[in-house]
C-alpha cells in the first residue's frame, strides 16, 4: 500500500468526553469507498454488499472495554436473532496496514455472521500513529479477556470464541492466536486469551520470508510494517521475528482457516504455518480466490463466499 502521511484529528464525539480536546493521530487513508473506486473498473461484477437486519437481531455500538489513561477503547457487538443463536462468538480485527482503518469496516461481515448465529465483536485498538507495536496487540488481547468476562451476558460459550482478522488484522489475529500460551502481548501474564479457532483473511504469517520482506520491508523503517514495528528488519530483526505468527505456531495453536485473495504476498509464510500445524495434527484449511482484489472481505461476489467459508469451518467437527 502506498504510504500516506498520518493526519491529526480531534477525536471527541465518537470517543467520549474523556478525550475532549485531546489530539489523537488518525490516518484515514484507507476507506471502503476509496477501495471501491479503485476496483470498480478492474473487477467485473464487483458490488458493495447491502446489510439488512432480521427480527430480534441486536447491534450494540461503542461499548467501553478498556481505558489507557484518559483514552477509552470501545467494542461493537452484533448479536444474532434468538432463533438462530449458536452460542459461538467471533472477535474480528480490522485491517489498514496497522496504521489506519476502523472497526466499521467489518460491519457487513459481522452482520451476516450474526445472522448465521454468531455473536460478533469488533474491537477498536490503538494504531501505529498513536502507539506502535505491541500496543494494538495488547488491546485486542484485552478485548478477548473482556468478551470472555461478558460471555454470559452475550449468550456465548467462552470456550467457543474464535479470533479472526483481515490484512494487517489477520496478521495480528494469527500472532495472538498462536502466542496465547505465552505472556507476550498480555496485560496480565495469566490472562486467558486462548481462542477456539483462527480465521486469517489475507494476513501475513511470517515477516521474515523473502516474499514478505520484498513488500513489507521495501521502504524500510517508513513502510507500514516498519512504522508499526519501530524500524526496518535490519534495525530490529528480533521484533520482526517476534511479530511473525509462524514463529509461534505449534501444537497449542487453534484450528486455522486461511483465506487468500490469491495475491501471495498477503499470506507470506503460509506454507511454514501449514507444515507446522499439519505435523502437529492441528486442523487447517486453506482456500483462495482467483482474479480478486486484496480486500475480498469488503465486496461481493467474494464477501458472501467468505461468510460461508467461515461458517463451514467453525461448524466442522
Amino acid at each position: 500500500m502506498r504510504l500516506f502521511l498520518a493526519k491529526l484529528a480531534v477525536v471527541m464525539a465518537l470517543s467520549g468526553p474523556a478525550l475532549a480536546g485531546e489530539l489523537i493521530p488518525v490516518d484515514d487513508s484507507y476507506t471502503i469507498s476509496q477501495r471501491y473506486e479503485r476496483y470498480k473498473n478492474e473487477f467485473a461484477g464487483i458490488t458493495w454488499p447491502v446489510s439488512t437486519f432480521q427480527t430480534g437481531q441486536q447491534v450494540l455500538f461503542d461499548r467501553h472495554y478498556k481505558s489507557v489513561g484518559a483514552r477509552e477503547l470501545h467494542i461493537d457487538i452484533f448479536l444474532p436473532p434468538p432463533e438462530v443463536k449458536n452460542g459461538k462468538g467471533i472477535v474480528l480485527v480490522h485491517g489498514g496496514g496497522w496504521r489506519s482503518g476502523g472497526k466499521s469496516h467489518f460491519y457487513g461481515l459481522a452482520n451476516r455472521l450474526a445472522q448465521k448465529g454468531y455473536a460478533v465483536f469488533l474491537p477498536e485498538f490503538r494504531l501505529s500513529p498513536e502507539a506502535p507495536y505491541p500496543a494494538g496487540l495488547i488491546d485486542v488481547n484485552d478485548a478477548i479477556v473482556w468478551v470472555k468476562s461478558q460471555a454470559d451476558t452475550f449468550g456465548i460459550d467462552r470456550d467457543k470464541l474464535a479470533l479472526g482478522g483481515a490484512s494487517s488484522g489477520g496478521q495480528m489475529a494469527a500472532l495472538l492466536a498462536y502466542s496465547a500460551d505465552k505472556p507476550l502481548f498480555k496485560t496480565h501474564a495469566n490472562d486467558d486469551t486462548r481462542v477456539s479457532a483462527l480465521i486469517d483473511i489475507d494476513g501475513v504469517l511470517d515477516f521474515t520470508t523473502p516474499l514478505a520482506l520484498q513488500f513489507e520491508n521495501a521502504a524500510g523503517k517508513t513502510s507500514a510494517a516498519g512504522l508499526w514495528l519501530g524500524g526496518a528488519m535490519e534495525d530490529v530483526p528480533d521484533r520482526w521475528r517476534e511479530a511473525s505468527a509462524a514463529q509461534h505456531a505449534g501444537p497449542q495453536s487453534p484450528p486455522t482457516l486461511v483465506i487468500s485473495s490469491g495475491i501471495p504476498r498477503f499470506t507470506a509464510g503460509r506454507e511454514i504455518v501449514e507444515a507446522k500445524l499439519k505435523a502437529q495434527g492441528v486442523r487447517y484449511r486453506y482456500t483462495t480466490f482467483e482474479n480478486a482484489p486484496h480486500d475480498v472481505w469488503l465486496f461481493d461476489p467474494w464477501f458472501g463466499q467468505i461468510v460461508d467459508q467461515i461458517d463451514s469451518f467453525l461448524t466442522e467437527k
